[in-house]
């Protein structure tokens, strides 16, 4: 057969269709800041893939049935051996999200002068690393540094500079390793086996621990079997059991794989470690068999967990962000080469050459996608992580400036897709009308989360 989304809709969400002047009044009111608008006033919602994808009626069926016992409920076990099918670590623990497993985790392995190592730490893990008050310190591979190729693993971190830093006189700093698959910071470039290997032969030659944060394992095992030698005979869980299987643990929200609205966990092998994080998240999330979770969610994830990696299911889902990637491309818009599968990574500075980096054309096509077409979606260059001075002028930006497209699982069809095409191409009919914004206030930490933000006329 050939390819389809190997599922149908039986419960749908009405979308706002709105009118341009409308959307211009919400994105002011919002200080021209897409994270403080409210989703009544959006129609396509691409901000995030995390938790907002659809769910299906087995997983609602096994949350209908949940346990609620405080203590040892059946739903936790079903999760656990939901996990441990997939993971084999001998230690796991629910907790509420991705940041909230890192914060965990991290404070167990980190701490002042630590230096975390990572491919490309995301927003959120960066904030919890220097919270702790260590530094994140991003390798990406040699290859991202050219967006237009169609290297495969373009998400891979950087084993030369990784080697250098690990026998180096910052060796004794270094807490851990910390591989995102796939590298959402990256363009949602996928991590190939090879590197991971590699990199975990590395990493416990110099007896660092490495961990994965496994957020979308699923598909980059689907992105590893399409695309890596020796590997395309075998099933997305043999390749995500094989990556579980090279490193010491893992932390992962389940908002993304998990195909769920709320959820994470921590995996691990060791024993002493795996203790402190439990005392730490019993303080802080909840007891061990919940973890600031309730059952119903625990049961989505245990159904959500064998759902995702079914290939008819990841192969339509690749498909869907192969057609938008080209749709994009034809529209005249270019993206970070080869697409991934969980977004799509838009080159603003390439569409917008009339916007200086000081004048953020990521967030600028982000705001234009929002005005023309109610399409929501979040920028990633200089606003994300340039650095600022204490007027918040840019002072060093980014390498480059991107938008990312998020797909959410199973929620929107080709047709809205399709939509999200023609606006683009519309824009990229008159990109110099785009204009510049600046920033008026913004906090130190994750500042894209809460700054205000004015188009320069």
């Amino acid at each position: 057969m050939r390819t389809f989304p190997p599922y149908r809709a039986q419960v749908v969400a009405e979308i706002p269709v709105t009118t341009r002047a409308e959307r211009e009044r919400a994105l002011a009111a919002a200080g021209y800041n897409a994270f403080n608008l409210p989703a009544n006033m959006v129609s396509i919602d691409l901000l995030t893939d995390s938790g907002t994808g659809a769910v299906s009626a087995r997983q609602e069926a096994a949350a209908a049935a949940a346990d609620r016992s405080y203590a040892g409920s059946e739903s936790f076990f079903r999760f656990r051996e939901a996990l441990s099918e997939l993971t084999h670590y001998p230690h796991l623990l629910p907790v509420h999200q991705g940041r909230a497993a890192e914060r965990v985790l991290f404070t167990n392995v980190l701490g002042p002068g630590k230096i975390s190592v990572s491919n490309t730490h995301f927003d959120t893990t960066r904030a919890n690393v220097e919270l702790l008050g260590a530094e994140a310190r991003d390798l990406p591979c040699a290859e991202f540094g050219d967006l237009d190729s169609l290297e495969p693993f373009k998400g891979n971190i950087n084993l030369d500079v990784l080697e250098q830093l690990l026998t180096g006189p910052d060796a004794g700093r270094v807490g851990m390793v910390l591989v995102t698959i796939t590298n959402n910071g990256g363009g949602g470039q996928p991590v190939s086996m090879a590197n991971l290997t590699a990199a975990s032969r590395l990493a416990r030659a110099h007896g660092v621990p490495i961990f994965l944060d496994a957020a979308r394992f699923a598909e980059n095992a689907w992105l590893v079997v399409q695309r890596e030698e020796g590997y395309a005979g075998k099933t997305p869980r043999e390749v995500a059991e094989e990556a579980f299987g090279l490193v010491d643990g893992c932390v992962a929200s389940l908002k993304k794989d998990g195909i769920s609205p709320m959820g994470a966990f921590i995996g691990l092998r060791d024993p002493e470690l795996a203790q402190r994080c439990e005392a730490l998240l019993i303080a802080t999330e909840g007891f061990r068999t919940y973890g600031g979770l309730g059952a119903h969610d625990l049961d989505r994830l245990a159904q959500g967990l064998r759902e995702v990696l079914d290939p008819h299911y990841l192969e339509a889902r690749a498909a869907e962000a192969a057609r938008l990637a080209q749709l994009a491309n034809e529209s005249g818009v270019d993206i970070v080469q080869p697409p991934g599968i969980h977004a799509l990574y838009l080159n603003a500075g390439r569409l917008l050459p009339h916007l200086p980096a000081s004048r953020f054309p990521g967030h600028s096509l982000a705001c234009e996608l929002y005005l023309a077409g109610g399409i929501r979606c979040a920028e990633l260059g200089s606003l994300y992580i340039g650095e600022l001075d204490e007027n918040n002028e840019l002072v060093t930006p980014a390498p480059f400036e991107l938008v990312r497209l998020a797909l959410p699982r199973r929620t929107y069809s080709r047709g809205h897709y399709d939509y999200v095409a023609e606006i683009l191409g519309d824009i990229a009919k008159n990109p110099e009308s785009v204009p510049g914004y600046r920033i008026v206030e913004a906090p130190k930490i994750l500042r894209h989360f809460n700054l205000t933000m004015a188009p320069v006329v």
